[in-house]
C-alpha cells in the first residue's frame, strides 16, 4: 500500500491543516508539561502499577495517572473504561483550541482497546462464577468502545472507524484522516489513537524478549529493548478553507503520508529497512518535499535491536546529509496503537513551539547507525517540517509530514 500522490488518483488535493490537539502519556495531558518533557527529556517511565509482573523480565512502564482522567459524561450514568477517559481528556484538550468543531468522520487507530476489561471478565468468571453480574465488561473489552464513547458523549452522527495493523495504527488513522479531508470526501475529522496496558500485551512483549529489563535506550549501542507504555491522541483534522470560515488559527498543516507494507515477517521487519525507506519517502514524495527540507524526524525507535537498525539505515539512506532525530518512547514508553497519534501531537508541539525532542536515555550512540541524534544542550534550528514514522508487526510502516503554517 502506498500513499496518495498530488496528481494521483484522487486528483487534485486540498490543503489540510491540523486545528486542534489533546494527548495523554507517560509525560502528562497538558501542553506546557509535554512541551517540557520533550525539551529535557524527562522519562516518565516507572514500576508497573495495574498488575503484577511477579517473574517478567521487564518490571517498569509508561503510565497514565488515573487522577488525570476526567470522568465521560454523556453516558447514560455508566462509568466509562479509563482508555475512554484517555480519549476524553484528548478530545477535551483539542476541543480548547478548535470550539466547535463537529467532525464529518471519527477515526481511531488501537491495538488492544480496553482488553484489561475483558480479561477482568474472564477472571471473574474464573474466580466467581459469576458471569452475569460482569456483563458490562465485556462491552468495554471491544476495540472501539473508546471510540464510540466519544461520539456518544458529544451527540455526533457519525460512525467511528478504527485502524487496527499494530504499531503503525495511530499513524494510519491520521494519514487516512487527511485523506479523507485532502479529496473532499469529509470537511472535518476527529482521528488518533488510543491504548491502555493490558496483562496480556505486556505478558506477550515480555515472552518474546522485547522488553527490557531496564530504561528504553533507543538508537543506543547497547540497547536492549522496548518498555510498553499507554495513552491517547486526538487531532482535529480539517481543510484550510473550513477553518477560515470558522476564524480557527491553524496549529500545522499535514503535508504528505506514506505507507508501505513489506509482509517480510510476523514480528520482525525486513532487515534491509525497506519498508521505512519506502514509507518515509513516500510521504515526502506526495507533499513535494525534498529530504533536506525536513527539519526533525520523530523516529518509531523502540529501542530493539533490529528495529532501531533498520529505521537507522532507512533515515541515513534517505537523509545522506543528515537530519535531527530522536525516538520520544524513551520518554513514554511504546503504545502501541496510540504511540503514532501521540507522536504526532508531539510533532504539532515541536512545529508550534520551535524545538527537536531530546533523544533520553542514551549512553553511547550505535556506531553503526549514522544518525544525528538530538542530544540534550545540543543546538538545533526550529524545525519547519517534521516526520514522524510509526512501524508494527506484519510489516506495516506508515510516516506522516507535518509543516509549520
Amino acid at each position: 500500500m502506498r500513499g496518495v500522490d498530488r496528481a494521483g488518483e484522487m486528483g487534485a488535493l486540498r490543503r489540510v491543516v491540523v486545528s486542534g490537539v489533546g494527548s495523554i502519556s507517560a509525560v502528562g495531558g497538558e501542553w506546557q508539561e509535554v512541551a517540557r518533557a520533550l525539551r529535557e527529556g524527562k522519562d516518565g517511565t516507572g514500576p508497573v502499577r495495574f498488575f503484577s509482573v511477579e517473574g517478567c523480565q521487564s518490571r517498569s512502564a509508561g503510565q497514565v495517572e488515573d487522577l488525570l482522567l476526567p470522568e465521560v459524561g454523556g453516558l447514560g450514568g455508566r462509568r466509562a473504561h479509563r482508555v475512554s477517559r484517555m480519549l476524553w481528556h484528548g478530545w477535551q484538550k483539542a476541543a480548547e483550541r478548535r470550539p466547535g468543531f463537529v467532525p464529518d468522520a471519527v477515526l481511531f487507530g488501537t491495538t488492544s482497546g480496553g482488553m484489561s476489561e475483558g480479561e477482568e471478565f474472564y477472571h471473574e468468571i474464573y474466580t466467581k462464577k459469576k458471569a452475569r453480574d460482569f456483563r458490562g465488561k465485556v462491552r468495554d473489552y471491544m476495540p472501539q468502545q473508546a471510540a464510540l464513547d466519544l461520539v456518544e458523549a458529544n451527540g455526533w452522527e457519525v460512525a467511528p472507524q478504527i485502524v487496527s495493523n499494530a504499531c503503525a495504527s495511530g499513524t494510519n488513522a491520521v494519514g487516512q484522516a487527511w485523506q479523507l479531508v485532502a479529496s473532499g470526501a469529509a470537511e472535518r475529522v476527529v482521528c488518533g489513537g488510543y491504548d491502555a496496558l493490558a496483562r496480556l500485551v505486556f505478558m506477550g512483549f515480555d515472552s518474546l524478549r522485547a522488553a527490557s529489563p531496564e530504561k528504553c535506550r533507543p538508537f543506543d549501542k547497547n540497547r536492549t529493548g522496548l518498555l510498553l507504555g499507554e495513552g491517547a491522541a486526538v487531532l482535529l483534522l480539517e481543510s484550510e478553507d473550513s477553518a477560515d470560515a470558522a476564524g480557527a488559527r491553524p496549529l500545522a498543516r499535514v503535508a504528505g503520508y506514506g505507507a508501505f507494507t513489506d509482509t517480510h515477517h510476523l514480528t520482525q521487519p525486513d532487515p534491509s529497512g525497506k519498508g521505512p525507506f519506502e514509507s518515509m519517502r513516500e510521504a515526502l514524495r506526495v507533499a513535494g518535499c525534498a529530504p533536506e527540507e525536513v527539519g526533525y524526524v520523530n523516529a518509531h525507535g523502540t529501542a530493539t535491536p533490529i528495529n532501531d537498525a533498520c529505521e537507522g539505515r532507512a533515515i541515513a539512506r534517505l537523509f545522506p546529509g543528515g537530519v535531527p532525530v530522536s525516538s520520544t518512547k524513551a520518554l513514554t514508553g511504546h503504545a502501541l496503537g496510540a504511540a503514532g497519534a501521540i507522536e504526532a501531537v508531539f510533532c504539532v508541539m515541536a512545529l508550534v513551539d520551535g524545538f527537536c525532542p531530546v533523544q533520553a536515555n542514551l549512553r553511547e550512540a550505535d556506531p553503526e547507525l549514522p544518525l544525528r541524534l538530538v542530544l540534550p544542550g545540543g543546538a538545533f534550528p526550529p524545525p519547519k517540517k517534521v516526520l514522524s514514522n510509526s512501524f508494527g508487526f506484519g510489516g506495516s510502516n506508515a510516516s506522516i509530514l507535518f509543516e509549520a503554517v
